[in-house]
């Protein structure tokens, strides 16, 4: 079952014994606190970890001012989805260098595709992050509705632990990836 902002965050508020809220818009404490604090929370969960399920891939586009340092370097923009930078690529293979400036990248590279970590709908959450996300959220709400540190410092360490779990459940949602030329390996002959 798909969860939405609102389904996610009223889950969390129950975990903490408080009321549950139908709008971010509500005239209550839960919902000021929810509305508040539930976009940062979501957006620092998924950089936290580069999620399979989140992962996303585009050519980025140039943008049309050239860079003011003359270094020569190419600006590319940042899609309006963007959390975390996974890999940069060009034709040629991975780019070596680069750096992340307001909403843009810089690189030396003509074109660039990004790899990185999206946001998107909270219908598209699997399951598992689901689980962690209202852990983390009741964690989070916890005290500023219920003024209970040891009830927070609790609800933090299921939090990590529903973290983990998911960080677990994600990697296992694709054939790993073995390991190439490895100088180590070749020297043990």
């Amino acid at each position: 079952m798909a969860l939405s902002d609102i389904a996610l965050c009223a889950r969390a508020l129950v975990m903490i014994g408080a009321a549950p809220i139908v709008s971010f818009e509500d005239d209550t404490a839960e919902a000021e606190v929810a509305g508040m604090l539930y976009p940062a929370i979501r957006d620092g969960m998924l950089a936290g970890y580069p999620w399979r399920f989140a992962a996303r891939g585009a050519w980025l586009a140039r943008m049309e001012s050239e860079d003011a340092t003359g270094s020569g370097d190419g600006m590319f923009v940042l899609p309006g989805d963007f959390i975390r930078l996974l890999s940069l690529e060009t034709d040629g293979g991975a780019v070596p260098e680069f750096e992340l400036v307001q909403g843009a990248v810089r690189c030396g590279a003509d074109r660039a595709y990004l790899r990185y970590v999206g946001r998107l709908a909270e219908g598209a959450f699997p399951a598992f992050f689901d689980l962690a996300l209202i852990m983390r959220l009741a964690a989070e709400f916890c005290v500023p509705l219920t003024e209970s540190t040891s009830r927070a410092e609790y609800l933090f360490k299921r939090a990590e632990d529903q973290f983990r779990s998911a960080r677990l459940a994600d990697a296992q949602q694709s054939t790993p990836r073995a390991i190439g030329d490895f100088t180590l390996i070749g020297v043990r002959g």
